[in-house]
This record gives structure tokens, sequence and C-alpha cells, in this order.
């Protein structure tokens, strides 16, 4: 277990969740290992597998307190809610614009945009920062070939043409990712993606935090008023937040490939905390995933200069503020939507 800021994480599998007047306990082996009061929380993120007392449940609910539940790997299971809140008005606006087909696909393309330019940042910083330890003739053609992607997604004239361009764009990158691995690449070596189940250490870290980052996507499109389940890009699925994995896609190459290539760089994690579940799917055991986490929150505490807002805002916050500008764009407060292009 490991309280962060105002976040608490539950790592340990075996733990289990209860409500004691005002405060969570978190048990383990029938005994209380921590004890927070519920108005220092506003989010409790669970890895484990007994799970949390219907009293906490409708605590948190009754508070406001986002409650998430994961699977040890990572992968999203559900989020516990109470009584919608938000603005009416503009949900009933983004439902309108979610079946206009010309709205859907300008939003999509502000999304892709996003995406494919950080997903080139990622790469250009590789090359300039390590020149002699990567393949730059390799990485500079993938990155020539998604500035070429740039100019498809602005010319696109449907939702299909950009999921294709998507799918390119991201066949690529990820084609040349194993070149930014510097460091113990017997452990964490990359070959192509693999989701369910991440089927290596890299997978199953990039999956980790790519879960971190919709849950967070998730809160902030719930903040501003808007439905995380009614997306643009991603087509509507029953249990799927469409819009939460449209907006993350701009957003994935910043917050989790840079942090999955540092963590292992860095050698701040090893080969050691990684192992093979019985169906073939690799997690992280409790120590690792709890190192990972302590390095989410501190890069969500440094400071950067908003682009689009030229103002200083902590890193943390940029998924609020790309919700807060989705959502002046729907209420027609903005001419288009300014995807968060990294610097």
């Amino acid at each position: 277990m490991k309280k962060l800021g105002n976040i608490l994480y539950v790592t340990t599998p075996e733990a289990y969740l209860s409500l004691d007047g005002e405060n969570v306990v978190v048990k383990k082996e029938d005994k209380p290992a921590m004890r927070l009061p519920l108005h220092n929380l506003e989010n409790i993120v669970c890895f484990n597998y007994p799970g949390v007392s219907p009293a906490l449940m409708g605590a948190c609910a009754e508070r406001n307190i986002g409650l998430a539940f994961l699977q040890p790997g990572g992968r999203f299971l559900a989020r516990v809610s109470g009584r919608v809140n938000g603005n009416v008005l503009l949900r009933k606006k983004q439902y309108e614009l979610s079946w206009q087909e010309d709205t859907r696909r300008s939003i999509a393309a502000g999304f892709l945009l996003g995406k494919i330019a950080n997903s080139r940042k990622v790469i250009q910083r590789g090359v300039r920062d390590h020149t002699l330890l990567v393949d730059g003739p390799a990485l500079r053609a993938v990155s020539a070939s998604l500035k070429e992607l740039l100019g498809a997604v602005q010319d696109a004239k449907s939702l299909d043409v950009l999921r294709g361009l998507e799918g390119s764009a991201a066949r690529l990158y990820f084609s040349v990712f194993g070149e930014l691995i510097l460091q113990q690449k017997e452990h964490f070596f990359f070959e192509e993606r693999s989701r369910r189940p991440p089927l290596d250490n890299m997978n199953a870290l990039l999956s980790f935090l790519y879960s971190l980052l919709s849950m967070e996507v998730a809160s902030a499109l719930e903040a501003v008023g808007l439905d995380p389940y009614v997306g643009f890009l991603h087509a509507d699925r029953p249990g799927r937040p469409s819009l939460a994995l449209d907006l993350m896609e701009e957003l994935r190459p910043v917050f989790a490939d840079r942090l999955a290539l540092s963590l292992v760089n860095r050698k701040q994690i090893s080969g050691k905390g990684f192992f093979r579940k019985e169906s073939g799917g690799i997690i992280m055991d409790d120590d690792t995933r709890k190192t990972v986490i302590t390095a989410w929150q501190s890069r969500k505490q440094e400071e950067i200069v908003h682009p689009y807002l030229k103002e200083k805002i902590a890193f943390g916050l940029i998924p609020h503020v790309q919700a807060m500008l989705l959502a002046r764009y729907l209420r027609g407060d903005l001419d288009a939507y300014p995807p968060y292009f990294w610097g």
C-alpha cells in the first residue's frame, strides 16, 4: 500500500479494504495494515484480489471519491461511481456531436495529430540524446514517415481513414521503440506491442502505465462534465471509456512511453520484478509496482509551460487541461480542439 498525495494505491494483491467510521482500513491477513481518513483522499486505486467492502464503496460514491479496480498486472476492470455529476447541457452537446461525422472526424484528427507528433518527439529525443547508442538512420526514417502521416491525417476524409492512419503510425513507432531501450536489454527487449496479455517485461510495464493514464484521463473528463464513454475516434462499445481512450492517444508517448524508458534505462526497476503467470502473461511484483507508481506521481509534480495556455502548470494537470479545452470546443467557445504537443 502507498499513499501519494491524495491518492491511495493498494498494490498488495492480498489486501482487503473496509470502512471504519470515517476511515478506510486496509487489512492484510485480517490485520489492519493502514488506516486513513476518507476526507484526505480523492482517489483509491486497487490492484488487489479480495476487493472492497460494500460500505466503503457506498462511502466513496457519496463523497465523490474515485474508486477504481485493476488487475495486479494493471489491466483496468471497473470504476465505482455515485450519482452523475456535471453539466447536463455539455453532455447533451457531446452526445449530439458524437453523431455528426464531420465533427467526429475533426476531433479525432486532433487526437491523432497530438499522438503522432508526440511519438516523433520521443524518437527525436532518443536520437538527440543518445546518438552513439541508437540506430540513428532507422529512427530518423521512422520519424520522417510519421511526419508524412501528419499531413495525411489533416487530409483524411473519413473516420475509417483516420483509424487506418492511427494503426500505421502505431506500427511505425513501435517498430523502432526497442532501439530506445539502452540498458537491461536482456530483460527489457521489445519486438512488438502485445496487450492481452503482455508477453514480455516492457509490454507489461507499458500496459500498467497505460492503465494509470486511462484512469486519470477518465477522471479529468468527468471533472469537466463530459461522459468518458462517448468518444469520437474510438467506436462506442458497452463498458469501454471511448472518449478517455481518444484523449489518451496524444498523451501516451509523453506520460507512459517516456517514463517506461526512463525507469529501464536508469535501472530504477529490473527484470527480477517481473514474473510470468500460468496463462503466459507477464506482471510486476508488488515492490516494482510501488516503484513505478512513485515515479509516476513524482513525474506529475514537475512543472511545464502548457503550449496552448502559455501558463506554468504541474505536469499531472495536462489531462485536466486537455479535458477542459475539449469541453470548451464542444460548447462552441473554441474554433477547434487544440491537442497537447510536447515541447
